[in-house]
């Protein structure tokens, strides 16, 4: 007889929490059995067991103070944590005490006392964490670490990463519980943790210090008053200036968010559609970072919310040459802010750029579904296969903490108005596995040869 699947329970049954409920009750049914369903808001543990029920199948619910309930009940082996990032911690160290492993969205937590309580609970008990980093997954940047790793521009000295939010999906964090920082870090934290990640996976190396400044400087009250929205309101679904704003959220028009949000509310009183001009936002729109790493890489970060397009530029300087990544993540954005339907698909570009030869516009390798077709890839990794894993996709509680602490450190930089030290942060947070040498063996100055690089075959010479 085959092994039973894993058994799973999901906490938090907010929008984030769709992509694993969806995985687990269609493309990946038979790889892992939902057992359990846990929320503070009766109302979206509602729309979670109507949506099992649609499928075939009855889950048992639980408030936010029957999780221990929950899994002496339904004896899950591995807990899905997709609340806000405030609490991950709560429900992260409870788990595994209760003998669960856990899969964590991002960030792994927020602050440098959550990150050591999970560190020491994971030591403590042996469980795994694995954080849900799906940008790693996504092909093209996949194809991004092949490059770094094989040599083709020698050692990286410097890097440059420019992450742009529209006013359509970069407005959506001022009007949630993301606008205030006690519940999320930030965007510094909550949002930055991909990017962070993405450049520690790259790179191979871990931050070592961080100088960071950031201003909210759009999503204020005068930004509002200039584009003649005296007259708004706390939110959007009582607002006099609703019919002229492009920042407008119709939550009554969108069954999804209708019945997650806008019908629960009640029950707690989360208002999901706040006004993005409030003067009760704390956290930041425009940041930068100077990062230098261990392995004595230098980059530069920005991150702006109030673009007109969406999407970012990473760029590494090594000395062999340059190898430059573009992507167009969301350009058809109507006048008030709503999104052409379907949007416009991904847009990706990648150059190499070696000393003394012709640049390369790299062949892309396909990729399927959202962020870049890295959901898809991992969720097959977490739920079906993570084996054969040579580039290092799966990350554990290492990699999210080191993550999170550029985040934190840039939090910190803000306050101190000046450089801070990692290391201090979390005292001995183990440091993540480093995938191969990502800068490869390649002598500095041999001669180049294309044949030496695979991902070069249908490239394109510039």
């Amino acid at each position: 007889m085959p092994d039973a699947p894993p058994r799973y329970a999901i906490v938090g049954l907010g929008h984030r929490a769709t992509m694993y409920l969806n995985a687990l009750l269609g493309e990946h049914a038979r790889d892992g059995a939902l057992v359990g369903l846990c929320d503070l808001n009766p109302g979206r543990l509602d729309v979670a067991r109507a949506k099992v029920r649609a499928a075939g199948l009855e889950v048992p619910g639980y408030g936010a103070d029957g999780f221990d309930r929950m899994i002496g009940e339904t004896a899950p082996h591995r807990v899905i944590v997709a609340t806000p990032d405030n609490i991950h911690a709560q429900y992260i160290v409870r788990a595994m005490e209760l003998g669960c492993d856990v899969i964590t969205e991002k960030p792994l937590t927020m602050d440098a006392d959550a990150c050591a309580r999970i560190l020491d609970a994971r030591r403590r008990t042996g469980r795994s964490i694995i954080v849900g980093f799906n940008y790693r997954y996504s092909p093209v940047r996949t194809l991004m670490k092949q490059v770094l790793m094989s040599g083709i521009i020698g050692h990286v000295k410097s890097a440059t990463f420019e992450w742009l939010l529209d006013t359509h999906h970069g407005a959506d964090y001022f009007r949630r519980w993301h606008r205030r920082k006690a519940n999320s870090g930030g965007l510094f934290v909550h949002k930055a943790t991909h990017h962070f990640d993405l450049l520690n996976w790259w790179l191979g190396s871990v931050p070592r210090r961080v100088t960071a400044l950031g201003r909210r400087v759009f999503y204020r009250p005068e930004t509002g008053d200039a584009l003649g929205l005296t007259d708004r309101g706390t939110r959007c679904a009582e607002c006099a200036a609703f019919p002229r704003c492009g920042f407008r959220l119709d939550m009554a028009g969108d069954a999804h968010l209708r019945a997650l949000y806008l019908e629960s509310e009640a029950h707690d009183g989360y208002l999901r559609d706040q006004c993005v001009f409030s003067d009760e936002i704390d956290i930041e729109d425009s940041m930068n970072a100077m990062i230098e790493f261990n392995n004595g890489v230098v980059a530069n970060y920005t991150l702006t919310a109030y673009n007109p397009c969406e999407g970012y530029r990473v760029v590494f300087d090594g000395n062999r040459g340059r190898a430059e990544l573009l992507n167009i993540e969301r350009q058809a954005v109507k006048p008030d802010g709503s999104l052409v339907r379907p949007p416009a698909p991904e847009q990706d570009r990648i150059v190499v750029q070696p000393h003394f030869a012709r640049p390369y516009e790299l062949a892309l390798p396909p990729a399927e579904g959202l962020h870049g077709g890295g959901d898809r890839v991992m969720l097959r990794r977490l739920f079906r296969d993570a084996s054969n894993d040579q580039y290092g996709h799966v990350a554990d509680e290492r990699a999210g903490a080191w993550s999170a602490m550029v985040g934190m450190a840039a939090n910190a930089s803000l306050l101190r108005d000046g450089a801070v030290e990692l290391a201090g942060l979390v005292p001995d947070a183990p440091l993540p596995d480093l995938v191969a040498d990502p800068f490869g063996p390649a002598a500095i100055w041999q001669e180049f040869d294309p044949a030496r690089y695979p991902f070069l075959e249908g490239a394109r010479v510039l």
